[in-house]
């Protein structure tokens, strides 16, 4: 009988290497040239709970979710997000930061210093610079000072991201240059939080992390995993939590966290490593025999 495992989705590590992790934390790197391929076992997603805790009712999701969590769950675990402005007294510094996807395409946020660059990976930033470090509340204002000073977003939608991904330039100076101007603008505002530290633009370059240059454009983006549907193909890129396949049906971008909540396993025997049998949403340009030891 295969093996069945159930992911819990899509880590970055301290290393700045990626790989997927499934329930008993083991966990599947994601090195670019990789071959991945698994089959969805089961009727329904169950959601995966919160804060670390099992979902207590086992609740079904719908297949399109990315947070794959039952409404209580979904409430639980926002309770305790500093992302929903829920968390006031927090005693950790944070990080400012400006993180760049594409032309055109600058977001503002903020994430605990103890992170590191983590949350920009997750996000599938391609390249980001701090602008301060200092008390939560005060790097929240500042957040917000600079989202309306400078007229750019604290969120942008990860369609969004994944049309550019292709058409990047290859030179970082032309990939930093939007993030140095913007950085030059904020630390000239008034108005920051006294007990904000403000630092010098030094741009993080995540293109060779993700594995963006050559990378060709995806023909679809996997809306859901659903029963019995498979999916194989080769590595060309990870970013934030989207694998660039290519698979039988062409390039591919499946969000890994649509993976979690499923119970998935490897294919029969010797089975195609090119399959693609998920429902996939054609994407367009912005504005238009022995024991198994894992999946892959």
């Amino acid at each position: 009988m295969a093996r069945v495992w159930r992911c819990t989705g899509l880590r970055w590590g301290e290393d700045g290497a990626p790989s997927l992790r499934w329930a008993g934390g083991r966990g599947s790197p994601l090195p670019r040239g990789k071959v991945v391929a698994f089959r969805v076992v089961g009727d329904a997603r169950t959601c995966v709970g919160a804060r670390g805790n099992s979902c207590p009712v086992r609740a079904e999701v719908p297949g399109r979710s990315t947070g794959a969590r039952c409404e209580e769950c979904a409430r639980l675990d926002r309770a305790h997000s500093v992302a929903a402005d829920t968390i006031a007294d927090d005693p950790r510094p944070y990080h400012v930061y400006l993180a760049w996807f594409g032309p055109g395409m600058v977001k503002v946020g903020i994430t605990a210093v103890e992170r590191g660059p983590a949350r920009l990976l997750e996000q599938g930033a391609v390249c980001f610079g701090w602008l301060g470090r200092g008390p939560l509340m005060a790097a929240r204002r500042s957040e917000e000072m600079l989202r309306a000073a400078l007229g750019v977003p604290d969120r942008i939608p990860y369609a969004e991201k994944r049309v550019v991904r292709a058409d990047l330039p290859a030179a970082v100076e032309d990939r930093v240059g939007e993030l140095a101007e913007l950085h030059g603008r904020a630390q000239a505002l008034a108005g920051w939080p006294e007990s904000l530290e403000r630092l010098p633009f030094r741009a993080v370059d995540h293109f060779g992390v993700f594995g963006l240059d050559g990378l060709p454009a995806a023909d679809g983006a996997v809306t859901e995993l659903v029963a019995d549907g498979a999916v194989g193909g080769e590595i060309l890129a990870v970013a934030g939590p989207d694998l660039h396949l290519a698979t039988g049906g062409g390039v591919v971008v499946l969000d890994t966290r649509l993976m979690t909540g499923w119970e998935l396993t490897a294919p029969a025997g010797d089975g195609p490593r090119d399959v693609l049998t998920l429902p996939v949403r054609e994407l367009r340009g912005r504005g238009d025999g022995s024991v198994q030891e894992g999946l892959f």
